[in-house]
């Protein structure tokens, strides 16, 4: 990554740019799965998560911003959120529930990881594992690698979408519970 970030610096791209393209790259992967043209989504998915990692490796390379740490964050969180809602879509009898139950599982991750971020930018608190992340944050079961297997599993076997949400909400359940667990210990 850091090699093709150079190269991209020296081509005279930010990292914002390459944050909004993966971006929109990813809701075209949400739209193609929608329409049911899952190996096309899943085409897009993984090239939308390529610049999803990039964007990051420009901006070091570079100078990373408050404002470019803010729009990656709340673009990945959107880009997460239309995947599943783009398989309710393709197939709503089938796939409805188990993308809304998936959905709220996001709501339990995405909440306890931007609560802990919150709570330890407030106390000053910096990660010694990831120096160069916008923000402090808690990892858990269902970071961004895992999501990105299921979501791949699920454009691979789309019959299995049901099954998959199901038990990837799990993990995810598990993984919320685990970072207020750390959080109510953390913050004491």
């Amino acid at each position: 990554m850091t090699r093709a970030a150079r190269s991209l610096v020296r081509l005279g791209l930010r990292a914002d740019t390459i944050t909004l393209v993966g971006f929109a790259t990813g809701m075209a992967a949400a739209t193609a799965i929608a329409l049911q043209h899952y190996l096309s989504g899943l085409a897009l998915l993984l090239l939308s998560r390529l610049m999803d990692g990039l964007d990051g490796a420009v901006a070091r390379a570079t100078s990373p911003t408050d404002r470019g740490g803010f729009l990656d964050i709340t673009l990945d969180f959107l880009f997460y959120a239309a995947i599943p809602l783009a398989f309710a879509l393709a197939d709503p009898p089938a796939n409805a529930l188990p993308a809304a139950v998936l959905l709220a599982a996001f709501i339990g991750t995405g909440s306890s990881f931007l609560a802990f971020a919150a709570v330890a930018e407030k106390r000053q608190l910096q990660s010694l594992a990831f120096p160069d992340k916008s923000f402090y944050f808690l990892g858990g079961l269902t970071e961004a690698t895992e999501t990105i297997l299921a979501f791949t599993a699920m454009c691979l076997w789309p019959q299995w979408f049901a099954q998959i949400a199901y038990g990837f909400a799990v993990l995810c359940g598990i993984t919320a519970v685990l970072r207020i667990g750390w959080g109510w210990q953390r913050f004491r």
